[in-house]
């Protein structure tokens, strides 16, 4: 790693890191709609759709443990082989069994992704320069995640206005394209990822899984010893459970409110590339949200706009509200991501950063599950916009969270050169 400038580090990370996004965001307009065009229910939607969240909570901490382990490239490629598999089930696939095993693949997929390429770039840059800033980093890579979701939507919108291609129904069209989007990500990972790894081979395998259990409980030990990053993993929870309102039930919504699902997909797609532009541009606000208010109350203030924007998604009568609110409520999540990034990282030492990561999401994956299987539930029984506005208040309540963390900024405040210093460099 410390062959690597800190600029040569960071723009690899960010150009990995819009690889790893470009083929989601061709995903993104289409996955649930795909699933209702093969004949599968909302119920089976949101019950398929734990497959993913069981298999994170199974692996989460193992995989989090062996990327610090045995190095984060090894497992972040075979994140992106399983995520290709995935993909290409999900060209296929056309019953429920079918789907529940795309969504596991899925499971795994972001088990082992969950903070491998994060932490490679923040230990990377600290292994360059000791007295690096990857505060700007991270906001950056807010930015264009943002620009490659909505490249790829709108890539995705316009493959749907095209029509069927071959046996591919339009629909599905999206899904072969971020297939092959995958490769290419694939292949670029392996090529511009440099880690200096102790050791490789059967052996360093071998030591690395026997060292995983060793990284998971010092993670656990950090949690147990510190209630700011307790406080912080368990925003996870209801972050999990209410981001189900703007990323599975938003279509069924627009679906609902335009009359006819292949237009309501046609619009997705320009829609959630518009979405993912402001994202983009509220992840280049970390900056300014680090002088003021603060990482910590711009993060809880923000958890409860979030939830202002989805009860406008849930409430408003016509697509041009829908869109608006939806709009809005992508311009706060690409704001809170960051602020709430760097807030973990500064509770945690390199070694266990990969692992805390994982912690974090290993949070937030069982609780979209359990969203998804609670709030498609409660939609088919009552409405969509009753189950948005539940969505919205729990994404609310997570706010008080963020207090432990505001605190201890108060008692130990950045001093203000090191806060002109997370301004972006370029």
């Amino acid at each position: 790693m410390s062959a690597l400038t800190v600029t040569q580090v960071r723009r690899r990370f960010l150009l990995l890191h819009g690889l790893r996004w470009l083929p989601a965001g061709l995903i993104i307009p289409v996955l649930i709609l795909v699933m209702q065009e093969r004949g599968l229910t909302l119920p089976q939607i949101g019950l398929v759709a734990t497959a993913q969240g069981i298999l994170v909570l199974a692996l989460e901490l193992p995989t989090g443990g062996l990327a610090d382990a045995l190095g984060r490239k090894p497992v972040l490629a075979t994140a992106w082989v399983v995520n290709l598999l995935s993909l290409g089930l999900f060209v296929v696939a056309d019953s429920v069994a079918l789907f529940f095993a795309v969504w596991a693949l899925q499971g795994i997929h972001r088990a082992l992704d969950s903070g491998p390429l994060e932490s490679w770039y923040v230990d990377a840059t600290l292994a360059a320069d000791p007295e690096a800033k990857y505060e700007p980093g991270l906001g950056h890579a807010g930015t264009v995640i943002g620009v490659a979701i909505s490249a790829g939507a709108l890539l995705s919108g316009g493959l749907i206005a095209l029509g069927p291609v071959g046996p591919f129904s339009a629909l599905t069209v999206p899904v072969v394209a971020a297939t092959a989007m995958q490769v290419v990500a694939l292949v670029v990972l392996l090529w511009l990822m440099v880690e200096v790894s102790p050791a490789r081979g059967v052996s360093a395998l071998r030591a690395s899984v026997r060292e995983a259990p060793r990284m998971i409980g010092q993670s656990f030990g950090l949690l147990r010893r510190s209630r700011v990053l307790l406080a912080l993993v368990a925003v996870e929870l209801f972050w999990g459970f209410g981001m189900v309102t703007f990323e599975s039930l938003l279509p069924v919504r627009l679906a609902e409110v335009v009359g006819d699902a292949d237009r309501a997909a046609a619009l997705l797609g320009p829609a959630t590339s518009a979405a993912w532009l402001v994202s983009a541009a509220g992840a280049a606000l970390t900056p300014l949200l680090l002088r003021w208010p603060g990482a910590a109350p711009g993060a809880a203030l923000l958890r409860i706009l979030q939830g202002v924007t989805v009860v406008g998604m849930g409430l408003f009568a016509g697509p041009v509200g829908v869109l608006i609110a939806f709009l809005a409520c992508y311009a706060v999540h690409g704001a809170s991501n960051p602020l709430h990034t760097g807030l973990l990282h500064r509770q945690v030492d390199g070694p266990y950063r990969t692992s805390v990561l994982s912690l974090n999401s290993m949070m937030g994956q069982p609780a979209g599950a359990l969203g998804g299987v609670a709030l498609t539930a409660l939609a088919a029984a009552t409405s969509i916009s009753t189950a948005m506005l539940v969505g919205a208040v729990v994404l609310a309540a997570a706010a008080p969270l963020y207090l432990p963390a505001w605190r201890e900024a108060r008692r130990k405040p950045v001093p203000e050169r090191e806060v002109a210093e997370l301004a972006p460099t370029g």
